[in-house]
């Protein structure tokens, strides 16, 4: 659970699937052996796929929190100047939750009239775990 920051990052691969990075700002507040309040903060970059990508990046800015469950996934590769082996820890997102007020959210589509709103499962790719949520995610 963090605050996003910056706005997501929504590309897609040749075969067309959405791909959606974020970086979070996880904040963990304690106290030292001295009673004294510590802050630290962890910044996590995180990487969705599919529709689930789609609504991260239509619905998610810089600055607003988000519930983020997945996996870990170390990525490596070797550095072009300095021809030395390289990597990093993200993670990979499988489901997430908005969280704050709806006075921070942005304005949703309403449905028409006529048509009650319908509740969609969005789904990750299968190799990838399962979202569910609302397609509007208030």
């Amino acid at each position: 659970m963090g605050n996003l920051t910056r706005d997501p990052e929504l590309k897609h691969t040749p075969k067309g699937t959405a791909v959606a990075d974020i970086g979070l700002a996880i904040n963990r507040i304690g106290k030292d052996e001295h009673g004294q309040r510590t802050e630290e903060t962890t910044f996590v970059d995180v990487t969705f796929w599919g529709r689930t990508a789609e609504t991260v990046a239509q619905y998610m800015s810089k600055g607003r929190p988000l519930y983020v469950e997945g996996r870990l996934k170390m990525d490596t590769w070797q550095d072009k100047e300095t021809g030395q082996n390289r990597s990093k820890l993200k993670v990979v997102g499988d489901t997430f939750q908005f969280l704050g007020g709806r006075e921070e959210a942005p304005a949703a589509p309403q449905p028409p009239a006529q048509q009650p709103a319908q509740n969609v499962e969005h789904k990750a790719p299968a190799s990838r775990g399962t979202v569910a949520g609302d397609d509007i995610p208030f």
